[in-house]
């Protein structure tokens, strides 16, 4: 299947498809008469095992960022309880007692991306619906656009969803690292924290995170398309929540520091090994493992 996934085979496969469009194929009598090099059964193997062996690090990566991704959400749990629920009886507050606001970008683009020579770019929603922050997820900005100092994306910062579908809307990011040109858009607001601190922007990243904290959000959103609902700040602001001590968010938020550190390596790693299986697989169709 790897030899059929070929570019040559593709290109050439595209160049003798037939039918109208919309239901265009390649013909059979294309692909029974496709003379494709075969290796012997022994060589085959071998590199079936290599790579076999290749994509079973990679699981075992998967799987220990999965772990570790429990294990967070385990320690929130364990140290905090429900904050939608108040099942500990925190001080009950609004959001507002510990968030002074937000603010937000603006949303503009270049007409031709390609050829915008602005050394900025406007992240996309995108770039923190997983609930892990992107850099990647951006766009060009205009060649002559200067955007306000406020409006680019800094270390630390903590990023939230106000518009997006019912499912993703109220994503929050941490900002570990990030290039010194991207900007926000106006569907993305930043955290601002009061001058004397009163949450940890760990801890108020995971309880934005939580399902019943989504699940409030996602009642208290609006808009008239099933596919793209809207927040407003006062509605984020006025939830209310159990509130623990900030010398336990801060605890929790040195643990987290931990165990984000180990990601971290995790994802590094699981990402050399995909360019290493990538590297194998087609080192073993070119004749060359």
């Amino acid at each position: 299947s790897s030899d059929l996934r070929r570019d040559e085979i593709r290109v050439d496969g595209a160049r003798n498809m037939t039918g109208s469009a919309g239901q265009r194929r390649v013909p059979k009598h294309y692909l029974e008469s496709l003379s494709i090099p075969l290796p012997t059964l022994n060589e085959q193997r071998r590199i079936a095992s290599i790579l076999d062996q290749t994509d079973a690090l990679r699981a075992k990566r998967r799987e220990a960022l999965a772990q570790l991704d429990s294990l967070t959400q385990s320690i929130f749990i364990e140290m905090f309880g429900d904050p939608v629920a108040n099942d500990r009886v925190w001080p009950f507050v609004a959001v507002s007692d510990f968030v002074a606001g937000f603010e937000s970008g603006k949303s503009i683009v270049a007409d031709d991306e390609d050829e915008s020579e602005s050394p900025f770019r406007v992240l996309k929603i995108s770039a923190v619906t997983s609930l892990e922050y992107k850099p990647e997820h951006s766009k060009a900005v205009p060649s002559d656009y200067i955007p306000p100092a406020s409006h680019i994306v800094r270390k630390g910062d903590l990023l939230f969803s106000r518009a997006n579908t019912t499912e993703l809307i109220g994503a929050t990011a941490y900002v570990n690292e990030t290039p010194d040109n991207l900007l926000l858009p106006d569907k993305l607001w930043r955290f601002v924290w009061f001058e004397k601190p009163r949450a940890a922007p760990l801890y108020v990243r995971h309880l934005f995170q939580q399902v019943k904290f989504r699940q409030e959000i996602g009642q208290r959103a609006s808009g008239t398309s099933g596919s793209m609902q809207n927040i407003s700040q006062p509605k984020v602001l006025s939830i209310r929540v159990g509130n623990p001590p900030l010398a336990l968010q801060q605890t929790f938020a040195t643990r987290i520091q931990s165990v984000e550190a180990l990601k971290i390596t995790h994802k590094a790693a699981l990402q050399e090994l995909d360019r290493l299986f990538a590297s194998l697989q087609h080192r073993a169709f070119s004749g060359e493992l």
